[in-house]
């Protein structure tokens, strides 16, 4: 439903007004801000956890979000560039906007009802590139579910998503209470739970897979708290001598690549194990 837009302080459009002061000041409610042509292909797939409530788009985007085949009741508003600048507060060279709300997170034994095999949990990822890069890898590698602590920032941040390339609108994930540990949280679920540090006691790729895997990462500095890691079996990826530290965002997509390879392997070998197949004498008695 394309709507033309003729004045910048159209009251339907409050949710897509100065932006960038509303970011900074996190007076968001409910709702998110997605911004760009690769987050909004991602929001408006049946991938995405989230449904728009409402698009904001440059007049010379029209195609590109037509292309997309948004449904009919969507209110697709439409403003020239500089009209469109005006609303958001800044040049949006990207001419695309779309606005979410946040839905109740689910309950963990809901999140892992399904037992996914590698789950992520974050401790204190303040960075919103950080939490973004992280959520990018965890969609990339098909992580199940995310856990966080109280003080990690918010995956729905604006900027978060942008960076992510739409992986927060995918990849489900909750918040756990102040105080709460992640990783005696995951172990309670049955997970193995897996402490990324320089400091870890074996490499990644020692790590047994006869059980599903929580990779447990921690900000870039202090890295994971010393509780955190007392309730997890600590890892650590070898770099050369002498250096030992990683951006923690390239940090996850390196380990969830090795995980969730692992993983793979593991279970294909359990469904080509001779226990899980018929016996040729019970084959012949089928017959």
């Amino acid at each position: 439903m394309l709507i033309p837009i003729v004045d910048a302080a159209d009251p339907r459009l409050a949710p897509f007004m100065n932006v960038r002061d509303r970011d900074l000041r996190q007076t968001h409610g409910d709702a998110f801000i997605a911004e760009g042509e690769s987050v909004l292909a991602v929001f408006l797939s049946k991938g995405s956890l989230f449904r728009p409530e409402a698009l904001l788009i440059a007049a010379n985007r029209i195609d590109t979000a037509l292309a997309w085949a948004p449904p009919d009741d969507l209110p697709i508003f439409v403003a020239d560039q500089g009209l469109m600048d005006s609303i958001v507060g800044f040049p949006i060279h990207r001419g695309l906007l779309g606005l979410g709300r946040r839905a109740s997170s689910p309950a963990l034994p809901d999140l892992l009802a399904s037992r996914p095999p590698v789950v992520v949990g974050l401790v204190g990822i303040a960075n919103h590139d950080n939490m973004g890069g992280i959520f990018r890898n965890a969609a990339a590698f098909g992580v199940g579910a995310m856990v966080l602590d109280a003080t990690s920032c918010d995956p729905l941040y604006r900027k978060a998503i942008r960076v992510s390339v739409g992986g927060t609108l995918k990849v489900p994930f909750l918040r756990l209470d102040a105080g709460t540990s992640v990783a005696a949280t995951l172990s309670a679920q049955d997970y193995r739970v897996l402490a990324l540090s320089p400091r870890g006691s074996r490499r990644l790729d020692e790590v047994p897979t006869d059980r599903p895997l929580a990779l447990l990462l921690g900000a870039e500095g202090p890295g994971l708290p010393d509780l955190e890691m007392a309730g997890a079996e600590t890892v650590r990826i070898d770099m050369a001598s002498g250096f030992d530290s990683l951006n923690v965002a390239t940090t996850s997509g390196i380990a969830l690549y090795e995980l969730t390879r692992r993983m793979a392997a593991s279970r294909c070998d359990n469904a080509l194990s001779p226990l899980s197949s018929p016996s040729p004498r019970g084959e012949e008695g089928e017959r």
